[in-house]
């Protein structure tokens, strides 16, 4: 990268009179190339037009390693030998671990006025001296790069940007001395004032809506998780909150609207939020292709990788640890949930089940999206838009297919709540069902009681009929138990269809069934029910091609008049029916005083 040729040999060439400029370069060249001498061409200088709007510097940019850390900006600029084109892919130079010293010979189009906007479009540089220089001289001397707090730097931008105010008609250049323990991703660029600030809102505009949206999949799913308690959700939030923050810091919008000059935020948020997102990564992945069931060994590897994720973080955040070491387990850590489960989803996907392809496919996106990640930070690949966005946009596809995953998780947990809901009605139904006529049994009718009661007033009230079957013991042993068991159940379908659908019908015992009859307004109303279940027993039943004929015993009490609570209505039915079976049976008979003073 040197040059070959010295400068004081060139100036006296090119004082030779009889030489004009044209033969001096042929001249030269033939003379180097007898000596076998090599020159490189002298970068043209950056073009700076108005009608361009946005100029990408690094056509024009030649560069030098700083492998000694000494050489001075003097130095740089009074030696441009040093210098020569950068090879490798468009503004990308990967991993360098010493500084690097750029140079960009500038050149002002007719009539510009020299209002321009220098940026560096990369937040994760470190430091960056830039040098302006004016007809060799340096103008101005402005530090940059994510160590220099926001307040201290000359516009507050999340890119790198300096307004550089170039005077028409003298010559111009830029030194830059670059340094980073992230990758040398320069994407340098000059621009209008008018142009930067649409290009800085646009990337703001694009940055707030994928931040919106990452923010929106962390409340989600930790709304579920306070509800559900599922730590499947706490994981993935966890997972989507670090990927959020390291894009914060990635992107320099964290020290931008963030944390401000919080220097140690600004260097260790992205490898800090990357270790805590994988913690997320293990877990969640884990859980979702339930892991455990059919492979319980990975499962312990995959929560020994969480914890080694959480540990390397805490080591890191208290300075045990330092960048490169977190950044480099981090690296390896990362692909890991994976590639550990990827066997277990193409198993499951064989299986038919739709978690299974799903992983599959969000790793897909994923994968892409780190290779090219990777490649990037590697200088493997040119810095552009879609290279410096690919992993942004690949983790939002995988976020998003991962929810779409969770989202079948609380249909399934609906699911299940619904079956548990329904078997645990199912208990109380059979519980409170008798389980040959399908009635309430005894624990049904005192719900319904318990329900009914309160609302009874003087004028308002409710009627239990105790009734008892007249002649049922004869037919149970004539024709034996299984038609007895079919007149009880025809039995119970003819007294539901002689009350309305509101009042219950129950059997409580045998051959006793009680009626509860609501919405009674007096006596009279009771006795009509009463004698409508009467007259109804004369007809008869048909058993096994049978006729068959039973009768009823009815006693009943009223409530509140009777009482107030379904023990003493009980008891005062029952006791009337008792009485109307000692009377001569099928009668009906009303418990409570009038009872009371009969039998004194």
């Amino acid at each position: 990268m040197a040059w070959n040729v010295s400068l004081t040999v060139l100036e006296r060439v090119k004082n030779l009179p009889c030489l004009s400029p044209h033969w001096l370069r042929v001249v030269l060249a033939l003379l180097l190339t007898l000596c076998g001498l090599r020159v490189l061409a002298q970068p043209s200088a950056l073009l700076l037009d108005s009608a361009a709007g946005v100029v990408d510097a690094w056509p024009a940019v030649t560069l030098v390693l700083d492998t000694d850390r000494q050489l001075t900006a003097q130095q740089a600029l009074t030696r441009p030998s040093l210098f020569g084109k950068p090879s490798g892919h468009h503004a990308n130079l990967g991993v360098v671990r010493h500084p690097v010293w750029l140079r960009i010979p500038l050149r002002l189009a007719e009539g510009d006025s020299g209002r321009w906007m220098f940026s560096l479009a990369y937040a994760s540089i470190d430091h960056i001296d830039l040098h302006v220089v004016t007809d060799g001289q340096i103008a101005r001397h402005v530090k940059l790069g994510r160590a220099v707090p926001l307040d201290q730097r000359p516009y507050p931008s999340a890119w790198h940007a300096v307004p550089l105010e170039l005077e028409p008609g003298r010559q111009h250049e830029l030194l830059l001395r670059v340094e980073s323990l992230s990758s040398m991703v320069l994407p340098i660029s000059l621009a209008k004032p008018e142009r930067f600030h649409s290009e800085e809102t646009n990337e703001q505009a694009l940055q707030g809506l994928l931040m919106g949206i990452s923010l929106c999949l962390i409340l989600y799913s930790l709304m579920h998780w306070l509800t559900v308690r599922d730590t499947m959700f706490l994981a993935y939030a966890l997972v989507t909150a670090g990927a959020t923050v390291f894009f914060l810091a990635y992107y320099g919008l964290g020290p931008q609207h963030l944390w401000g000059d919080n220097a140690w935020l600004t260097l260790h948020a992205a490898p800090l939020a990357v270790l805590l997102g994988l913690v997320g990564s293990f877990l969640f992945v884990e859980r979702i292709l339930g892991v455990r069931e059919v492979h319980p060994r990975l499962a312990r590897v995959m929560t020994l990788g969480s914890v080694l994720a959480g540990a390397t973080a805490v080591l890191f955040t208290t300075g045990v640890l330092g960048y490169r070491a977190a950044q480099g387990i981090a690296t390896v850590l990362g692909p890991l949930p994976m590639l550990l489960a990827i066997p277990v989803a193409w198993m499951r996907t064989r299986r038919g089940e739709r978690v299974g392809l799903t992983m599959l496919l969000s790793w897909g996106a994923y994968a892409v999206a780190t290779t090219t990640m990777a490649a990037l930070l590697r200088g493997l690949v040119p810095a552009n838009f879609m290279t410096l966005h690919a992993f942004q946009f690949g983790a939002l596809v995988e976020m998003l297919l991962w929810m779409r995953v969770l989202a079948w998780r609380v249909e399934d947990i609906q699911q299940q709540a619904q079956r548990v809901h329904h078997e645990r009605d199912a208990l109380q139904t059979l519980d409170n069902t008798d389980a040959l006529t399908g009635l309430p049994n005894r624990r049904g009718l005192q719900r319904a009681l318990d329900t009914a009661l309160p609302g009874c007033t003087p004028s308002v009230t409710l009627a239990v009929f105790m009734l008892d079957l007249d002649g049922f013991k004869p037919i149970n042993d004539r024709l034996g138990h299984d038609a007895g068991d079919e007149l009880l159940v025809q039995v119970g379908r003819r007294l539901k269809g002689l009350v309305r659908a509101d009042d219950i019908v129950a059997r409580v015992g045998g051959d006793e069934f009680v009626v509860l009859v609501t919405q009674i307004s007096s006596d009279e109303q009771a006795r009509k029910v009463g004698q409508k279940l009467l007259d109804n027993f004369l007809l008869p039943f048909e058993v096994n091609a049978q006729l068959c004929r039973v009768g009823l015993t009815i006693g009943y009490a009223i409530a509140p008049q009777d009482g107030a609570d379904a023990a003493s209505l009980l008891k005062r039915a029952d006791a009337a029916m008792y009485a109307g079976k000692e009377a001569g049976r099928h009668c009906l008979r009303r418990g409570g005083e009038a009872l009371e003073m009969a039998g004194a």
